[in-house]
This record gives C-alpha cells, structure tokens and sequence, in this order.
C-alpha cells in the first residue's frame, strides 16, 4: 500500500505471499495476521463492510480487542440469497459466517439511519447498532457561487445501481428546453459501453462527457464547474441500494444543489425543496424537470446550493465526526482495559 497519511502503519494480507492471502480468503483465519498486529500493540480493530467484518472477526476474537465494523450499502441491502449465488468466496462467507460477527462484533457502524434499519433486517443486533456518517473537510472543500455554464455533473461507479441510464433519458429531454446544456460523467464501470451507444442512441452524446475515473482533487473541480450534480439511483437487479453517497455532500459543501432519487440513504443527503430535490425512482421525465429548473434559475441553484452548505456544516462536519467515531474507540479501549 502507498501514500498513507503520515503517522500511519500500513500492512496487507497479499503481503505474506499468494498461498496465505488464498488460505485467509477461504479461512479466514492467518497466524500471521494475529502476530502482526499484537507486535503493533493493536487496541480496537475497525473494518469497512460487513464482508470485512466477518473476516477480521476471528482476528480480532485471537487478540481479545474489540471490533468495529462500519456498513455502508450493499453489504445490507444485498439480499443473501444473491450473495451465495455470486459464488464469490468472500460474499459466501459474509453470509456463511455472519453470526460470528454478530457475536464478536462490539460495534456496527451505519452511514446512515436508512443502512440501519436494513441492518438490523439482516439480524445485526439493535443494542450494538448505531449510525455515524462518514463526514465531509468543510475546511478543504470551500462554497462557490454556481457556474454560467448549464453543465450537469454525475459522479459515480457506472453500474446499474447508480441510474446513469435514466440521467442520460432526462438529459436527452434537458436538451430539447436548454440546447446548450451538456453532462459530464465521471466515474468508469462495466456499463461504460452501453451508456455510451444510449446515448449516441438519445442524440446527445456531442454534449456528453466521458471522463473516466478521476482522482479525488480533479472531482471536486468537476464538482465547482457544474451547475448542479445528479445521482438519480435506483435498485439494482440483486438488490444493492445506496447506503448514502458521499460525492452529494462534498456537491453540498461545495454550494451545489443535488437532484437525487428518493432511495436508499439518499434523502438523508439531499433535503428535498431545501438543498435540491428527490425525484422517484426510474422517472426520467420527473428528473429532467428539475434539472431544468436549476438550469434555468441560477440564483435557485445558488440558495439551495448555499442551504445545502449549512446542512453539510451542521450534519456531516467531518471533524465532528471524526471526534465522536475517536470517542467510540476511546470508550471501547477503556471498556477492554477494566475487562
């Protein structure tokens, strides 16, 4: 692993060669592991998905520490069924093995109060469950008054769950209200293709972008250059939601509105009327509507743009965050400490 922030240790798994990361994906189990990390004097174990969690879980219960594990989406709203169909060692033994994260596990972190009641579907135990988001630099990201250019932004992994294809329809119907709108899409996936000849297929693809995954710094450029940033989501064929979708804080902090969907952890991100709109699902017509009104109404885009900054500083604040996920590991060190 590289370009770890300063002060931190990094180690890996594929790092004690290919039979053990192969021995660990099927055991879940490595001796190594375990020693590693009691040489590094490991307090609490944090990790990220409940597939992770069910992995680490065996660790963590060989060095008597608690663990955290944080839910962020699929990982709850994936149905198991689909999971053991995947035949995906690692999703077989998330549902296989999910009870001994259930008893091993000291905290389940969710990203939003949607993922929370998914998980607690999914039989994670309500007393252990709470929800924490993962914040946004209120600091690094600074507000910015909403571009002339009528652009759209889409950021997001091009799969079906994201609703790209819906987006690309509204667009097509965008175009016909305001010729010089375009859409830039940021993000690359299996869908990359098809989104591509749909729209060739809509007669829009002179006005839309491509640019492929970008790193994080160019995002938020992408982000202060649009008018308004759209993430119209919907469920996917096995059943993956959005947990909540961190790119539409970082549109809020950045004074951008947002048109989503009303689905998943999305209108927790997204005050409809008051930092953007929410949109039902799967309606391309409902979408471009409120696409327009944004393109056509800067100084609307601006006043939700601006509440939706207050609403990032006052919910998603990641130094606040941040100090409250310190204290939950605080409380469980010490908790292990008096034993």
């Amino acid at each position: 692993m590289t370009d770890a922030p300063a002060g931190t240790e990094t180690l890996s798994i594929s790092g004690f060669g290919r039979a053990a990361a192969a021995s660990y994906l099927v055991t879940r189990r490595s001796d190594r592991l375990v020693r590693a990390l009691a040489e590094c004097g490991v307090g609490v174990l944090h990790a990220h998905f409940g597939v992770e969690g069910v992995y680490i879980a065996p660790t963590a219960k060989a060095l008597g520490v608690p663990l955290v594990t944080t839910l962020h989406g699929f990982d709850v709203t994936i149905g198991k069924r689909q999971l053991l169909a995947s035949r995906k060692p690692s999703w077989m033994n998330y549902v296989t093995w999910r009870a001994s994260l259930f008893e091993t596990g000291a905290v389940f972190v969710c990203v939003s109060q949607y993922i929370r009641r998914r998980a607690l579907e999914w039989g994670y135990p309500a007393e252990r469950t709470v929800v924490l988001p993962i914040g946004v630099d209120t600091g690094l990201i600074a507000p910015l008054p909403p571009p002339e250019a009528p652009r759209i932004l889409h950021v997001a992994r091009l799969v079906e769950v994201k609703g790209t294809a819906d987006l690309l329809r509204a667009f097509a119907l965008v175009r016909r209200g305001v010729p010089a709108a375009e859409l830039v899409i940021v993000g690359d996936g299996p869908l990359r293709a098809p989104l591509g000849a749909l729209a060739a297929e809509l007669g829009v693809a002179g006005a839309v972008r491509f640019l492929g995954a970008q790193p994080h710094a160019e995002v938020l450029a992408q982000v202060a250059a649009a008018r308004v940033l759209c993430l119209p989501s919907v469920p996917a064929a096995n059943g993956a939601r959005e947990g909540l979708g961190m790119v539409l804080l970082e549109a809020a902090a950045s004074g951008r509105p947002v048109v989503g969907t009303d689905h998943g952890g999305i209108p927790e991100a997204v005050v409809d009327g008051e930092t953007g709109y929410l949109v039902p699902e799967r309606d391309p017509a409902a979408l471009a509507e409120r696409l327009l009104a944004l393109l056509a109404d800067p100084d609307l885009a601006a006043r939700l743009g601006a509440a939706g900054r207050a609403m990032v500083e006052r919910r998603y604040d990641l130094h606040t965050r941040t100090a409250e996920l310190e204290s939950l590991y605080a409380g469980l060190a010490a908790a292990e400490r008096r034993g």
